[in-house]
C-alpha cells in the first residue's frame, strides 16, 4: 500500500487585541497555506460569528467532495473513451446542529452538469458518475451520504463541427440520473 502526506499551515489571524478573553471578542479569521500555493482565507460560518467573505470549513469540505468526484469522473471518462468538453457542479451540503452544541454534515448533494462530445456515449458518461464516486478518496473518507444528481448534455454534431478551439458547443440532448451513495 502507498501512502501520501498532505501538509498545510493554518494560522489564526483573529486576535483583536484581547485574544479569546470573551466569545464575542475575537475574530474567527484564519489563513491556510501550503507550500508553493496561494493563501486561502478562512473563517467560520457567519452563523457562528464568521466572516462571510471567507471560506468556512464546511464549504471547503463540500468543495473537496465536488473536486474529488470531478477528478475521479474525468479520469474514468478519459480511459473509457468519453470526451468531456465541459463540467460544472453546483454542490451543496447540509449541516445539522445538535442540542448539545455539536454539529455534523449529514449530506452533500453533487449536481454535476457535464457536456460531452457528439461522438461520446452519453449513457456511459452518465453511468460513470457512480463509479467515480467509489473512486473518490474524499467520499471514501466521510461518514455521511453523498448524493449525485448528474446531467449529461451531448453536443450536436453540427455544433461540434462549428466550435472554435476554446468555445463551447450548443447543447444537444440531455440525460439525467440521480444516485445516492453513503460510505
Amino acid at each position: 500500500m502507498r501512502s501520501h502526506n498532505y501538509e498545510i499551515r493554518l494560522a489564526w489571524s483573529g486576535n483583536l487585541g484581547e485574544g479569546t478573553a470573551s466569545y464575542r471578542g475575537y475574530s474567527r479569521n484564519h489563513e491556510i497555506r501550503a507550500e508553493g500555493k496561494p493563501l486561502l482565507a478562512g473563517s467560520s460560518d457567519p452563523a457562528f460569528r464568521g466572516d462571510p467573505s471567507r471560506y468556512n470549513p464546511e464549504e471547503l469540505l463540500v468543495a473537496s467532495l465536488s473536486a474529488c468526484h470531478m477528478l475521479s469522473y474525468l479520469h474514468l471518462c478519459a480511459v473509457n473513451g468519453v470526451v468531456v468538453t465541459g463540467y460544472v457542479d453546483r454542490a451543496s451540503g447540509v449541516m445539522e446542529e445538535r442540542c448539545d452544541g455539536r454539529g455534523a454534515l449529514t449530506e452533500v448533494m453533487l449536481r454535476p452538469e457535464v457536456t460531452v462530445s457528439a461522438n461520446s456515449d452519453a449513457a456511459k458518461a452518465l453511468s460513470l458518475h457512480e463509479e467515480g464516486h467509489h473512486l473518490c478518496f474524499i467520499a471514501n473518507s466521510v461518514n455521511f451520504a453523498v448524493r449525485h444528481d448528474a446531467r449529461i448534455i451531448q453536443e450536436t454534431p453540427a455544433a461540434a463541427a462549428d466550435l472554435p478551439a476554446t468555445g463551447s458547443a450548443a447543447p444537444g440532448p440531455r440525460f439525467h440520473a440521480s444516485t445516492t451513495s453513503a460510505e
